[in-house]
């Protein structure tokens, strides 16, 4: 593209989306529905996004360089980090497979757990068929540990907020750990809610994130607001005891 090119703004993040930027990262708050990566729906994905928005924004006539550090399944929001740089992105990959990144999502259930705060700990097993993972109490054959604590923060008259801090990575682990205790997250038709959402969404949202910058060395800690457009999440927000 050359410079001055204009694109849709379809093609691009929105500046309110952006959490933190400098030279080496780029943290946005994604919204539900959007890719992080590329896949078969051929949408684009975020990362695009993001490259077209510095470009425009920059007036750059060459490429940008836009690595993906981690993914968010398509229906959660909330924080999604990439690098500006090809250094940025080796380095926070690094803080990624060392499990140093602090991780905080927040869950909507209508079931209340039955304790308002625990440490979960399951053993996953993935169905690559219906891209689903099972949280079982037992060890299996090729399973992996998963382990997550939570704490219920705000209830309304139909719902309940659960803070909830990642130990382990694993696929769909937070949407299938909260199904195996009985609390499904709202609209995830795929691990027990009982309907979908109006729009295509679940109500599962990476709030927070911690972390030392790989470049400068210092603490790092974001935080993003849940879709406030939502009266559920609007209403629990307001509810969150201080």
């Amino acid at each position: 593209m050359e410079p001055g090119h204009a694109f849709k703004p379809s093609e691009l993040i929105q500046k309110e989306q952006i959490i933190f930027e400098d030279n080496h990262l780029i943290i946005i708050n994604k919204k539900p529905s959007e890719i992080v990566q590329g896949d078969k729906t051929g949408d684009m994905p975020l990362s695009e996004k993001v490259k077209n928005y510095i470009k425009q924004r920059d007036q750059k006539p060459g490429n940008v360089f836009v690595g993906v550090c981690h993914r968010l399944d398509r229906p959660v929001s909330g924080i999604v980090i990439f690098a500006k740089t090809s250094k940025a992105l080796s380095r926070m990959n690094e803080l990624f497979r060392d499990k140093t990144i602090q991780k905080t999502y927040w869950a909507v259930v209508k079931n209340k757990p039955a304790k308002p705060e625990a440490h979960l700990v399951h053993y996953m097993l993935k169905n690559e068929k219906t891209n689903t993972s099972k949280a079982f109490n037992e060890p299996k054959k090729d399973s992996l540990k998963a382990e997550l604590s939570y704490k219920l923060i705000a209830s309304i008259s139909n719902y309940h907020l659960l803070e909830v801090r990642l130990y382990t990575g694993r696929h769909h682990q937070i949407r299938a750990q909260l199904a195996a205790i009985g609390s499904p997250i709202k609209g995830d038709v795929k691990y027990g809610f009982d309907r979908t959402n109006a729009t295509p969404s679940i109500h599962l949202h990476s709030y927070k994130a911690e972390f030392i910058h790989p470049v400068k060395k210092e603490k790092v800690t974001v935080t993003c607001n849940p879709p406030l457009n939502d009266t559920v999440w609007n209403e629990l927000y307001k509810a969150i005891k201080p």
